[in-house]
Order: structure tokens, then C-alpha cells, then sequence
């Protein structure tokens, strides 16, 4: 159960402040902990005092840099600059328990501290980061259009792949000397909500599984597979030439079907906020030929794999 360290009275200095008409509120001086979190805030209008490094594209991901300039860093997500946070003397800290649990008396010492459970639910962090700052309306604007997305999505792509809807799909990332499934976690969740099964060969997995051999590849087979790869890495790339030139890799049905798919790993894996969950969707759409409903404000500027990590145009 997740352990939330803020107390209703520590938050009422700024919640009161938002219910007074006479003038605007000030934002909260807000720290996050996590990329989701990052990513909820932005989402939310929201500027944060102090965010932790990105994981890839240092030291921010490309599409929360223009909304993020300037802003102070503050470490990494498995290990924060603690003095740092106290430094910038927040009003609010935004963390997960599955990565600051052992610090967070630390963390509660130095300002109010929201934690979510973990740092995969994209809605449990919005809602946590919008309950937090008084943003409730906001969050509820920004899923209803969620929402609105994943109907209309399940709508089209079971009309035009008819008897070859639901597929099975795997998400299939490549490292320099092995692969990774993955099942669950953000992009799972998200793949599940939108109608995908899994394989038959993962569904008794946890988080997913870890291949080392080539011998493995019949595991990977699918209707569609989603490969992540990380830009400017070679040795990644010559391990998917060697899985992809391997006969057996040949014979996997999405192979066969042409639904191999390269995406973008900073919003299908690591961005983990509603604004990553929106470009993943988009590239769904694209991958899959369907027409896409009129672009809300929230989707603008985020990252395509077709632009290998560079922000789409505005």
C-alpha cells in the first residue's frame, strides 16, 4: 500500500491559496523525483523547481526541454542530491515508493512529500500530482481526452484488421548483449488497455523476460512486434542486425507480415507520464494506417520514432 507522507494540513497553504478570487495563485515550488512525475507536472501547467536527470538524452528528455529550460537538476531518480532539494527549499516533493522508500523521512524532513506506489501508472501519478497542487480540473481534462483517444483507437483498429483483431504483440528491447520482453509496466498497461494480448509465451511472466541466444527468438513470436532500440548506440544496433539476419528471426510471424515496428524508447518506456502515453498512442495510430481524431493542445511537440528522438513539429 502506497505511503503517502503529505498531511491534508501541510497542503492547506496553497489549497487555500487557489480558493481565493481576488488574484491568481502561485504555483507550488514542486520537486519530482521520477520521470512520470516530471512528465505529470508539465502536463498539469506546471513548472518544477527541481527535476532528476532524464535516462536517456541527457540531462532531459527533448520534448519536456522547452517547458524545463532552465530548471534545476537534482540527481537521479535511484539516488537524489538531498542537500540539493533542501537547497531549493520546495513546498511540495513528488517521489515513488518503489524508488525513494528508504528515504523518505529524509524527504518528508524537507518539505510535504506525495509518493505514488510506483513509477509505471501513468493516471495514479497525474492524479497524485494534480490532488497534491490543486490541479484536479486539469488531470480530469487530460484523461476524459485520454479516454476519448483509446475509444476511438479500438474503434478503428478492430474495423479494419476485423478477424485479426485483438494481436499479440511484444515489446522487445535490445541491449548490447541480450533482449528484453517486456509485459507489464508502462507500456504494458497501455498496450492492455488498448485491446493487445500478449503472446501465449509470456503470459505467465511477471515484468517479462530476458534473452541471451539467439535460440530464444521463437519466443519472441507475435502478431506485431515493437522493437526499442537507444539512437547513438552501436553495439545495440549490431545485436538487433544479428538477431534480425537469423533464420529464425525470419520466420516469426510479424516478420512475415511486415508489422516489425521500430519506436521510440523515451516516450513507449521511459517518459511514464500521460504526455509519453499520448505519443506512444500516436505512433500506434501511425504504425497501423488509422486517422487520428484532432490533435488536443497536450499532444503537440512530443517525440516520434520516425524522428529517431527528435521533437515533432509544432
Amino acid at each position: 500500500m502506497s505511503v503517502l507522507l503529505l498531511t491534508q494540513a501541510a497542503l492547506m497553504p496553497f489549497m487555500a491559496a487557489a480558493d481565493t478570487p481576488s488574484s491568481p495563485p502561485e504555483p507550488p515550488r514542486i520537486v519530482t523525483l521520477y520521470q512520470g512525475a516530471t512528465d505529470s507536472a508539465v502536463a498539469l501547467g506546471l513548472t518544477p523547481i527541481g527535476v532528476v536527470d532524464s535516462w536517456l538524452e541527457k540531462p532531459m528528455y527533448r520534448y519536456l526541454r522547452d517547458a524545463l529550460d532552465s530548471v534545476e537538476h537534482v540527481g537521479l531518480e535511484t539516488q537524489p542530491n538531498l542537500e540539493k532539494i533542501a537547497w531549493l527549499n520546495p513546498d511540495l516533493v513528488i517521489a515513488s515508493d518503489f524508488r525513494h522508500a528508504r528515504i523518505a523521512p529524509l524527504l518528508e524532513a524537507i518539505a510535504p512529500t506525495v509518493s505514488a506506489p510506483t513509477v509505471f501508472n501513468f493516471k495514479t501519478t497525474l492524479n497524485m500530482v494534480a490532488n497534491a497542487t490543486g490541479r484536479e480540473a486539469q488531470a480530469n481534462e487530460l484523461l476524459e481526452q485520454w479516454d476519448d483517444r483509446v475509444a476511438d483507437f479500438r474503434q478503428q483498429i478492430a474495423a479494419k484488421l476485423s478477424s485479426e483483431w485483438p494481436q499479440k504483440v511484444a515489446v522487445v528491447r535490445f541491449k548490447s548483449d541480450h533482449v528484453r520482453i517486456y509485459t507489464s509496466g508502462f507500456t504494458g498497461s497501455i498496450l492492455d488497455e488498448l485491446g493487445f494480448n500478449q503472446p501465449d509465451t509470456l503470459q505467465s511472466q511477471s515484468w517479462g523476460m530476458k534473452l541471451s541466444s539467439t535460440e530464444n527468438i521463437p519466443v519472441l513470436d507475435a502478431d506485431a512486434l515493437f522493437i526499442l532500440l537507444e539512437p547513438d548506440d552501436p553495439a545495440i544496433a549490431d545485436n538487433y542486425q544479428h538477431w534480425a539476419s537469423h533464420p529464425l528471426w525470419q520466420q516469426l510471424s510479424a516478420v512475415q507480415s511486415g508489422r516489425v515496428f521500430e519506436v521510440e524508447p523515451v516516450s513507449w518506456m521511459m517518459g511514464g507520464g500521460i504526455l509519453a502515453a499520448n505519443a506512444m498512442l500516436d505512433d500506434l495510430y501511425s504504425h497501423y494506417g488509422l486517422l487520428q481524431p484532432e490533435a488536443a493542445p497536450h499532444q503537440a511537440c512530443l517525440p516520434h520514432a520516425s524522428g529517431r528522438g527528435e521533437p515533432a513539429s509544432c
